[in-house]
């Protein structure tokens, strides 16, 4: 491998193993992200054979943070964010308090000084960025009241750990260290002679600089420059603009106003999201994003010593309890306080159950200023690794015990009128405090209807077909995951059930044994094999009608037992000829073959009667 190319070596060898090793989890029914951290281990300093460059992989790895936080932005509104941060801030405050408490006391018990034990627990306190998204993305719960309160806490704990970075080469002196030479210092530092009040006064007047300027000029500026770039009819150019808003702001921040990348990333989504274009820039970055964030578990097992799990056993179990054990705990009861539900707290439970990138930021800065000893940048690495690969086992484990803890909260739950407003989505969970007292074991009620039409998504697609089905008075109900289009249909008297219809419980509750037929308005056509599978198995009359964006999905979707399967581009071009002829092409509004490969026959047809079918 040449070693004159260490950027692209690194890529590729980043990107390749982690795709084998991705792959071959998946096929063992392992989460894909275990698979990046053996091919970081792979290419780290710590395994024989090539040795991948470790400061390019970080920043290729702070890429995907920048990308990923800018993504979850786009689906943030201010409104949104203000409406959590009740919960959020003192959450995460005395969140990070117990768990730096925590740390306190192992590294007392280690033997450590008290800055050591300080910087010990303020690694363990913040949980990674990449690990809570991905978590949060994959169980689909961005968009809804818990994905918000879990975004806004990472917000707060992200703005703790720059208040810390900037607070620690002050402090190192006080705490027993080495204090930061001035050559030295970054652009987060700031001069010990301000004193301790005056850095902390500096540092949140330039967080409140940017935000002002973010919501003052970049409210305008932003959305201008999308609408104006949009205008130009070029794909590349918007999408170039948009990398550009992300990163440059992201670097902008970090550079002249001391706040983190990955929180500025995330205020230019949230400005730019309230562009109509806002859906488009997500789309044009998400390649991007999923490269870049695996590139991020590549370098997180690069800094990975295996043979440290030997040498430093129970120091590693101990730091991992607190991680896994203590931060869940304290962020349950914390929630539970609030008086949320018991899901709700369950799941924020689990998606702070890991450490991460600022984990690593604070233990290097740690051992850099004599405060942290390097046992201890070792037990914050095995600590990130050990607890980013069970992190999957945290929610399965949250998703065995919530029925039970719900039915023990049942006889002591509050009143609905008390609780939260916003519909629970993740799977198995219902989605509303009302529907909380109509199930006794957790599960989504079961529905009434019978000869019904099940309807899976309620996007651009779905919202069409559902318009249709009530014009014509069928009985039908829908399957969504997104809170304010939940609380629309109820609003408008449409039957719901909240969450991923792929889950079996969720599924089950919209008695698919009695309903006529199956739509299918989602375009993922994996998740929707999976529902096709279930439809057939409850019920093999039922009448399936899915979407496809290829040949090869509609191959995929016949072939599980979906009737009929519409590809919309082709609908697209039978509408074209249409307007053009008059006519439409035969055969193209009959089942697609089995197949799925062919065209039917394209010779035009005059149709008898309206000309519409």
């Amino acid at each position: 491998m040449p070693h004159d190319t260490p950027l692209i070596a690194t890529i590729v060898a980043g990107l390749g193993l982690a795709f084998v090793f991705g792959a071959l989890a998946n096929r063992f029914r392992i989460p894909p992200l275990v698979g990046y951290l053996v091919a970081g281990v792979l290419v780290g300093p710590n395994t024989p054979g090539f040795v991948a460059d470790a400061s390019l992989a970080n920043e290729l790895a702070e890429i995907g943070v920048i990308l990923l936080m800018f993504g979850v932005g786009l689906h943030f509104s201010l409104k949104d964010l203000l409406s959590v941060r009740a919960i959020a801030v003192p959450g995460a405050v005395v969140q990070i308090g117990f768990a730096t408490l925590l740390g306190v006391g192992l590294a007392w018990l280690l033997g450590w000084s008290l800055g050591a034990g300080l910087v010990f627990g303020l690694a363990l306190s913040v949980a990674s960025t990449v690990v809570l998204l991905r978590a949060m993305q994959e169980r689909r719960l961005i968009e809804t009241e818990r994905g918000r309160i879990a975004v806004g806490w990472l917000i707060v704990e992200d703005l703790a750990m720059v208040l810390a970075l900037v607070l620690l080469p002050a402090l190192a002196g006080v705490l027993g260290g080495q204090p930061q030479a001035d050559d030295h210092a970054s652009l987060l530092s700031l001069p010990a002679s301000h004193g301790i009040w005056g850095v902390v006064g500096i540092t949140l007047a330039k967080v409140v600089a940017f935000v002002v300027v973010m919501l003052v000029v970049g409210r305008r500026v932003i959305p201008w420059i999308l609408h104006y770039v949009a205008h130009t009819g070029s794909r590349e150019l918007f999408r170039l603009s948009v990398l550009a808003i992300a990163l440059g702001v992201a670097f902008g921040a970090a550079k002249l106003f001391g706040v983190s990348l990955a929180l500025g990333a995330f205020f230019a989504g949230m400005v730019m999201s309230e562009s109509e274009l806002s859906h488009r820039a997500a789309e044009e970055s998400l390649p991007l994003r999923d490269a870049f964030s695996v590139l991020f578990f590549v370098s997180v097992g690069m800094l990975f010593d295996p043979f440290s799990l030997v040498s430093n056993g129970l120091p590693i179990l101990a730091t991992l309890a607190i991680i896994l054990i203590g931060k869940s705990l304290a962020a349950f009861v914390i929630v539970i306080a609030f008086r949320y539900p018991v899901a709700t707290a369950l799941i924020i439970s689990a998606s702070l159950a890991q450490i991460g990138e600022f984990s690593f930021i604070l233990a290097e800065l740690g051992v850099g200023l004599k405060l942290l000893p390097e046992q201890g940048r070792d037990l914050i690495l095995a600590g990130a690794i050990l607890s980013i690969l069970l992190n999957p086992l945290m929610f399965l484990i949250v998703d065995r015990m919530k029925p039970w803890l719900e039915k023990r909260a049942g006889n002591t739950a509050e009143p609905e009128e008390s609780r939260p407003i916003g519909p629970a989505t993740e799977p198995g969970q219902v989605a509303s405090a009302a529907a909380v007292s109509e199930s006794e074991n957790g599960l989504p009620p079961r529905t009434g209807l019978t000869d019904h039409s099940i309807l899976i998504g309620y996007g651009r697609v779905g919202s069409l077909v559902g318009a249709a089905l009530k014009q014509a008075a069928l009985p039908f109900l829908v399957v969504e995951d997104a809170d304010k289009t939940l609380a629309k249909l109820r609003a408008d008297g449409v039957e719901t059930v909240a969450g991923n219809a792929a889950n079996a419980d969720v599924f089950a509750a919209t008695n698919p044994e009695g309903a006529k037929r199956l739509i299918l308005a989602i375009p993922n056509a994996f998740e929707a094999g999976q529902v096709v599978l279930r439809a057939r198995a409850a019920n093999p009359g039922i009448s399936v009608i899915a979407r496809a964006h290829s040949d090869a999905e509609v191959e995929h979707l016949k072939a599980l037992g979906a009737d009929t399967v519409i590809m919309g581009e082709r609908e697209i071009a039978r509408g074209i000829v249409e307007a053009v002829t008059g006519m439409y092409p035969l055969g193209w509004t009959t089942p697609l073959p089995r197949s799925g490969r062919s065209l039917p026959d394209a010779r035009l047809h005059k149709p008898s009667g309206s000309g519409n079918e």
